[in-house]
């Protein structure tokens, strides 16, 4: 990821698009290096996820860089990562799935489900209402807390969402907005030759949790 992350640090310090026009052999040198590894990784769940499609590319995972400004204050036109949503219908799927994160101090791999549909939503609480012991048991494996701690709680509610009692047992779990979880490579991980094994054991690890969003969502 050596060149990658070097253009992105560089980018940083000059997100324009007069410096980006002049660099733009460096980007797509990263951007060919980090599609790579994407291509790799895709090929490793192909092996453990079998809803990964054969025919799903890099290409179909991988989001712009450019940034769309209109409704932003911050008018920078490029972004100062490189992300790719690895799911069973490529990056603008719904389905659980995979991401892969690549930013100088803030690389990461995550999955799940983030920002749902309120339909989809309700219904991913409907099933940890009625059939919360296999979703809890996937928390509590050693599999899975060796590379996550549970679920992030960003925008987590902070009383119970509408139709589900005060007192309910699950209440931890059904004040969640998101279904995801994460874990943060160092710097020195992204440049281990084994981080593409390393990328796939943790998205092995979270396989479970994936499958039981999957099943809770398809109609």
């Amino acid at each position: 990821m050596e060149k990658s992350l070097a253009f992105l640090k560089k980018l940083k310090n000059n997100n324009n698009r007069d410096w980006f026009e002049k660099n733009k052999n460096h980007y797509l040198q990263a951007k060919e290096e980090f599609e790579g590894f994407i291509d790799e990784l895709i090929k490793g769940l192909r092996k453990l996820d079998p809803e990964i499609s054969p025919e799903l590319k890099a290409r179909d995972c991988v989001f712009r860089i450019y940034k769309d400004v209109r409704f932003s204050k911050d008018k920078s036109p490029y972004k100062t990562n490189m992300g790719a949503s690895i799911n069973p219908g490529g990056k603008k799927s719904l389905v659980a799935g995979y991401y892969f994160h690549l930013e100088p101090g803030g690389s990461f791999l995550a999955g799940g489900v983030y920002m749902p549909e309120p339909a989809m939503l309700q219904a991913i609480r409907q099933e940890i209402d009625y059939n919360p012991e296999p979703l809890n048991k996937i928390l509590k494996s050693a599999a899975f807390k060796k590379y996550f701690k549970g679920l992030d709680e960003d925008d987590k509610l902070k009383t119970m969402p509408k139709g589900f009692e005060k007192e309910h047992p699950q209440a931890d779990l059904l004040k969640n907005k998101h279904f995801v979880v994460s874990h943060y490579f160092n710097g020195k991980d992204l440049l281990n030759k084994k981080l593409v094994q390393e990328t796939l054991a943790g998205f092995k690890a979270m396989l479970p949790l994936l499958l039981y969003l999957r099943a809770a969502t398809k109609a």
